[in-house]
């Protein structure tokens, strides 16, 4: 029983830090002002989606806590995945914050290039929580070139 509740409070510890941009005070109308691609998803999309990416990241994150503890695990991961959050969590600020189109973008590329970095550190730890890690890739490359087609788009 004592160890159930440590892998939940483990996994509860990875989920939180991916919510925090949520708590930061943005114009999330912003991207309603702009002129969208036609595949553009409806805002809610966004919300549903990245809530579960989260969840999964959290879960491939707390596999690997589980098995080597936060101290066993490679310096290469922690910081692959630490460049990662830092992409991912800065796009909130850049994009609704500072209603910045292109570094919302450079925030977009770096967290599908970081993506892809992270799932092959992960699969060289364990592959079964890599493999938690491709929806995040194809969201993270969605959200690059939306991001981008966005950008070009409110340029002009």
């Amino acid at each position: 029983m004592f160890d159930l509740l440590k892998k939940i409070f483990i996994y509860i510890l990875c989920l939180l830090p991916w919510f925090i941009s949520y708590i930061i005070p943005v114009d999330y109308s912003y991207y309603n002002s702009l002129k969208l691609p036609f595949f553009a998803p409806p805002s809610i999309f966004y919300g549903i989606a990245w809530t579960t990416i989260y969840i999964l990241v959290a879960l491939s994150i707390s596999q690997l806590i589980n098995t080597y503890s936060f101290k066993g695990l490679p310096n290469s991961y922690k910081i692959t995945l630490l460049i990662n959050y830092l992409f991912n969590q800065a796009f909130t600020i850049v994009f609704f914050g500072l209603k910045s189109n292109f570094l919302g973008f450079i925030s977009c590329l770096g967290s599908f290039v970081s993506c892809l970095f992270l799932y092959n550190e992960t699969t060289l730890l364990k592959e079964k929580s890599a493999k938690l890690l491709n929806p995040y890739i194809i969201l993270s490359l969605f959200a690059t070139v939306l991001s981008l087609t966005i950008y070009v788009m409110n340029s002009i």
